[in-house]
């Protein structure tokens, strides 16, 4: 069993697999919220943020809230930085898993406008219960299908509630 004890490369948990460190994700979050802060400031001190004859204008109180986020946001990136916590906020294997759900979530939603919902529906359940479930091309096609029929059956036919069509649909006359 060796140890390392060399001062250069001090061993820290978890950080030689991260891909995304605490440190990072704390001053992430704290700059984001620090410009919704600022948002909410200029906006509601657009619309009037001061005190009129007859009381608070309409941005009195949200222009206070912008303050409390800005002060706030600013608190998280302060603490981010004297913290200074570089330990695993995610690993790359857990990246990899989430990676592996949006990147098709992304392609699937992004191809409903062009496609309508069926058709990619069927296809981004058929391609999961394939690639990530392992279960046979059959099994696949028919529960892809079926489903896809049975929300149709269900959204088109009996509520009556149009959801997003594509070509495939036109071409039944939907």
């Amino acid at each position: 069993m060796t140890m390392n004890t060399s001062p250069e490369s001090p061993e820290v948990p978890g950080e030689s697999d991260a891909a995304i460190t605490h440190r990072t994700v704390e001053l992430a979050v704290g700059v984001l919220l620090t410009l919704v802060g600022v948002l909410v400031m200029w906006s509601n001190y657009q619309l009037g943020a001061g005190w009129a004859d007859d009381g608070p204008q309409s941005g009195y109180f949200p222009f206070r809230l912008g303050i409390v986020i800005f002060l706030s946001s600013l608190v998280v990136i302060v603490q981010a930085v004297i913290k200074a916590d570089r330990s695993a906020f995610v690993e790359k294997e857990q990246l990899k898993l989430v990676a592996i759900v949006l990147l098709p979530l992304i392609l699937y939603v992004a191809s409903i406008q062009s496609l309508g919902i069926y058709v990619p529906s069927a296809l981004f359940i058929g391609i999961f219960m394939m690639a990530v479930g392992k279960f046979s091309w059959w099994k696949a096609i028919a529960v892809s299908v079926g489903t896809t029929l049975v929300i149709f059956w269900i959204f088109e036919l009996q509520f009556q509630v149009p959801l997003p069509k594509g070509p495939l649909e036109q071409l039944f006359g939907y």
